[in-house]
């Protein structure tokens, strides 16, 4: 509750709110994949997103280094916010089901899929030790951050993407964030306490 409430969090929201300098005033509801097509097209100088936004340049014909960059956002170079494609089974005694269940489970991981899979998506496998050749330079860099991260504690799951916490927890952050970014003389040190307020409040 400290740290929601505290300077650090202050510093975040002050700099959250610049990002209005930024964004043209269409934007609020706007679908990530229409963001990323104004990208494309040269409407958008540039778009904060997951790397699986990468898909779409692909599916466009646009080169990584040549017709777009990827960066990590500003200010979190070292760090990185993971979400997995999660695949739950059911504990089940049928031996058949199992043996079914095994067989997919290997199918997702096997690294022939995981390579054809990532490309296409844009994103880069679940697996870190597979052979990175086929991949670009986007991908080369985000696998790197993704190892690098792992060592350091910097490597984080996403709270946006339902990975680090609950759903109640979630909904009173996206309500504090969301009230804050679209009110244009919102105090950032008021939207702390708020935070720590609406997150001990849910949980």
């Amino acid at each position: 509750m400290d740290t929601l409430s505290g300077d650090k969090m202050v510093e975040v929201f002050t700099k959250f709110q610049k990002v209005h300098d930024y964004i043209d005033a269409n934007s609020p509801g706007r679908d990530w994949n229409v963001a990323t097509s104004m990208v494309i097209n040269g409407e958008a100088a540039m778009q904060i997103m997951g790397d699986w936004a990468k898909g779409e340049f692909t599916a466009a014909g646009k080169v990584p280094g040549k017709d777009y960059i990827c960066a990590p956002a500003p200010g979190t170079d070292g760090q990185f916010t993971h979400n997995v494609d999660s695949f739950a089974f059911f504990e089940i005694k049928d031996e058949t089901n199992v043996a079914a269940q095994k067989a997919l489970a290997a199918t997702i991981l096997d690294k022939k899929f995981q390579e054809v899979f990532n490309l296409n998506k844009g994103s880069i496998p679940v697996r870190t030790d597979m052979d990175m050749s086929a991949f670009d330079q986007c991908a080369l860099d985000s696998m790197a951050s993704f190892k690098a991260t792992a060592k350091t504690g910097d490597l984080v799951p996403s709270m946006a993407h339902g990975m680090s916490t609950t759903s109640y927890a979630q909904g009173a952050i996206y309500d504090v964030v969301t009230n804050f970014f679209n009110d244009p003389n919102a105090d950032p040190k008021e939207a702390a306490q708020k935070l720590a307020k609406a997150v001990k409040a849910a949980i």
